[in-house]
């Protein structure tokens, strides 16, 4: 077993991360759903791999009462979150999806997830012929003043388990490599309507507002801040 793996298999993750992140689940959510409706997309059959506490499932339920949501989390520790989900159409397991699910989905939600697994490529590769599309979010850690102070990134990896890094256009190259065609991407604004936002964030924002009304590319990979969500299919 890996290092990477026993962090989640046991309580090393949820001592540090005791809500699993979802207070920020209703705002992850809502841009799962502006992407799709953007796309006029209305999956029928839709997968979140990675799913945590449930909360994105059950909201987007609401969202789409007629949709069938099924979730996969290697980490026993979360099925204590899913207790009070109620919603009738969300089905939650702890597994591996790829060794215990076998099924073809409308969508696939790879929410917050690449960062953390060993091998994006592999896995980007086993999701393709299961899928018929795709929506990924990336928090972009990587940027110019986040290598310079390196602590942010440090501080994600021990923390939050971020192993890999991402800038914009690093993420969109991984897709192409892995057989994706990228049909939408957009900048959440995670450092001015994410839930959970530290002083520093908070204090940071008239900067990153500045620097993003000359350009918005620039401005992310020089102060970062920033969260991708992109919709792809297989090619």
């Amino acid at each position: 077993m890996s290092v990477i793996n026993k962090r989640y298999l046991q309580d090393d993750y949820i001592q540090k991360n005791p809500t699993w992140d979802s207070e920020d689940s209703p705002w992850k959510a809502k841009q799962v759903s502006l992407i799709l409706k953007k796309a006029q997309l209305e999956p029928e059959l839709v997968c979140e791999v990675g799913c945590g506490a449930g909360k994105i499932l059950e909201v987007l339920a609401r969202y789409y009462p007629k949709s069938s949501f099924y979730g996969y989390d290697i980490a026993p520790s979360v099925k204590k979150f899913w207790v009070d989900i109620l919603a009738p159409n969300v089905h939650l397991k702890v597994g591996d999806f790829f060794n215990d699910d076998s099924n073809h989905y409308d969508l696939i939600l790879l929410l917050d997830v690449l960062e953390h697994v060993a091998d994006p490529h592999a896995f980007l590769e086993n999701t393709r012929s299961r899928c018929s599309h795709l929506v990924i979010h990336f928090p972009l850690d990587l940027s110019v003043s986040s290598v310079l102070r390196e602590k942010p990134l440090l501080n994600v990896r021990r923390k939050v388990g971020h192993i890999h890094y991402f800038t914009k256009n690093i993420a969109l190259d991984l897709l192409e490599e892995c057989g994706y065609e990228v049909l939408d991407c957009q900048y959440t604004g995670a450092c001015f309507t994410a839930p959970q936002m530290s002083l520093k964030t908070r204090l940071a924002q008239w900067p990153r507002r500045i620097v993003s009304l000359f350009n918005k590319d620039f401005g992310v990979r020089l102060l970062g801040g920033e969260t991708l969500i992109v919709l792809a299919k297989p090619k």
